[in-house]
Order: C-alpha cells, then sequence, then structure tokens
C-alpha cells in the first residue's frame, strides 16, 4: 500500500514510517511548509501527524495555521481525489471523562486545534472516504530526546537519574494519573485500522492508568537515584490534566483487543 505520513520527522511519525515499511508498505513523508499541502491523489492512505504538539505553545496564530487550517485544506484534497485520511487528534480535549461521546474541555491552543477538527469531521454528514481520527494519550518510547522539555516522563527521568542521580517530580505526583501508551502499540493499532471501513474518532490509550511515581520508582530502582519533589511550574497551572484514562470500549469494538506494552517491560529492557 501507498502511504504517505505528514511529520515524519517528529517522534510518532519517524517510528510509524519504519513500521510500515518493515510491514511491506511504500512509506513517503511529508514535512510542513507554508502555503503547500501535499497531493494525496498517488496514495492510498494519508496519515496526518504533523503538527504543533506542543501544550505550551501560546502563539494561537501559528498553531491555528499549522494545526487547524492545514489539516482543513488537507482533508479537502483527500476527499476530492479519493484518498482516506487518518489523522492525530489528542486526549488533551477531554476534561475528567475521557470516552469519545464526552464533554470535551481543551485548556491549551494545541488541544484547542485538535478540538476544532474533530469537530469539522463529526459534523459533516459525508464524505466519499473513509476520515479516520485518533485521539492519543499519552505516548512515550525510544527517541523523544528532540523534544526537550516535550518529550515524556519518561525520557525526562531516566536522563535526569542517568546525568545527575536525581529525579525531580511534581508534589503530589503520586496522585498525578496518566494514561501512558507505547509509541509501538501505537504504530500497530494505526496499521490495524487501515482494514476498518469507518469514519470515526478513536481513542488510543492503554485503559490503564500509572502514577508519574510509579515511574520514577521504576527509574530510582534501576539507576539507585534519588526522588525529589518540586513545585509544579506556574505556566503548567489551571491546564495540567491530573488523570487520563482511555475509555477503550469503541477501540476493541473496531480492532479487538490488544495486548499493550507496560511501563515496567519498557524501563527494564531499556539499556543502562
Amino acid at each position: 500500500m501507498n502511504i504517505l505520513i505528514t511529520g515524519t520527522d517528529g517522534f510518532i511519525g519517524k517510528h510509524l514510517a519504519v513500521y510500515l515499511q518493515h510491514k511491506g508498505h511504500n512509506v513517503e513523508g511529508f514535512e510542513w511548509k507554508p502555503n503547500v499541502i501535499p497531493d494525496p491523489e498517488p496514495y492510498d492512505r494519508v496519515i496526518h501527524l504533523g503538527a504543533i504538539s506542543s501544550t505550551t505553545e501560546t502563539d494561537i496564530e501559528k498553531v491555528m495555521e499549522q494545526n487547524y487550517e492545514f489539516s482543513m485544506r488537507l482533508l479537502q484534497l483527500c476527499d476530492q481525489k479519493g484518498t482516506s485520511l487518518m489523522y492525530a487528534s489528542s486526549a488533551s480535549v477531554y476534561g475528567d471523562t475521557f470516552a469519545e461521546n464526552s464533554k470535551l474541555q481543551p485548556q491549551s491552543p494545541y488541544a484547542w486545534s485538535k478540538y476544532l477538527f474533530d469537530r469539522f469531521v463529526m459534523q459533516v454528514p459525508e464524505f466519499m472516504v473513509n476520515v479516520q481520527g485518533f485521539r492519543f494519550f499519552n505516548v512515550y518510547g525510544p527517541g523523544e530526546e528532540h523534544k526537550g522539555d516535550q518529550q515524556s516522563v519518561f525520557g525526562k527521568f531516566e536522563k535526569q537519574a542517568k546525568e545527575t542521580g536525581v529525579i525531580k517530580v511534581f508534589e503530589g505526583s503520586d496522585k498525578i494519573e496518566r494514561d501512558f501508551i507505547h509509541v509501538g502499540d501505537v504504530c500497530e493499532i494505526i496499521e490495524k485500522f487501515i482494514d476498518v471501513d469507518n469514519t470515526d474518532i478513536w481513542n488510543v490509550g492503554t485503559g490503564y492508568p500509572r502514577t508519574f511515581m510509579d515511574i520514577a520508582t521504576l527509574y530510582a530502582v534501576k539507576y539507585d537515584a534519588k526522588i525529589e519533589e518540586i513545585p509544579m511550574p506556574s505556566e503548567l497551572q489551571g491546564q495540567y490534566q491530573y488523570y487520563t484514562c482511555s475509555d477503550n470500549k469503541k477501540l476493541i469494538n473496531s480492532i479487538g483487543v490488544h495486548k499493550f506494552r507496560t511501563i515496567e517491560e519498557y524501563v527494564n529492557a531499556s539499556k543502562t
């Protein structure tokens, strides 16, 4: 199958391109450029992952241009050319409940850009092609270093443990629970959806949240490091999700039960 992936320089995009190539697909990549929309006609699928993914980005015009307006133009072209579109949404659109039909409460420009595109997709009565959105929960895995402060706590905690011997966690991290999903599981799930003949939006998480302290403790034990609690930065207060947990009923109904990697498997398997 011929597949175009936008955002192949990004964390998920890099992993997905390698995975799909390994599975025998012909994959090409595209990175965002001002006023340039790729032609979807030569492809069987367009997987749109490219976006400004920083939840702390405050330039709303920039976020809307790259995340929403580009996505809208790409969707229009895919529908015209007969190429099905798969795209990345985000669990950041949720409030305190996490089923796809829950009340949504985006708290950042990034989350609003994802919400608005999801809203448009679900309001159009019929597309000529399948349009499939994936609300990714907290994706982690190898190769996050380039994301800097936006990398997952896995990358941050491991770096701190190895370099300083002290892992810094926010105060109350034993009560901050997130649904962490390994990027390998994300890649496998996206490929399974190639065979799903439906337009909709699905959660992509494990359904089993873990605390930040769980992860910090795993790395502390592995590297004989200490754990230090620090105050949460003021710029994160008010938009921080203290609990996320994917409701996977719709996901399971569409692709069946998926065996997810555990955080223990990932931390213990990574090289010291």
